[in-house]
């Protein structure tokens, strides 16, 4: 058996498992996604009817609704939470997201 290479910038966005192409592994079970953001960088605030986020912070600080996560940290969405990220360093973050539902993120205006 041979050993695959790829490279995360090859993905959409960084999610390189789910029911979407380019995936490695296409399933409607679960989506998973690692991302770096800048500091600073800005996101929609928004929420999922049907997914729950796993989330594992790898390295630097970002804060959602008043909290902040760092290296180490593992925090959990559920569905109807409402995020409004701010990055405010430089980090590196693994999401693993299920179910896989296409078009399931609303955004909601600032």
């Amino acid at each position: 058996m041979l050993i695959e290479k790829f490279r995360i910038e090859d993905f959409k966005g960084g999610w390189f498992i789910g029911n979407f192409e380019p995936s490695l592994l296409k399933n409607d079970f679960f989506e998973c996604s690692v991302k770096v953001h800048k500091s600073g960088e800005i996101w929609d605030k928004h929420y999922h009817k049907e997914a729950t986020e796993y989330n594992y912070v790898f390295d630097g600080v970002v804060e959602i609704n008043g909290i902040e996560y760092t290296q180490g940290d593992i925090f959990v969405i559920h569905p109807g939470f409402i995020v409004d990220p701010i990055f405010k360093e430089d980090c590196t973050i693994m999401c693993v997201k299920t179910p896989c539902v296409i078009g399931d993120k609303y955004t909601l205006k600032r």
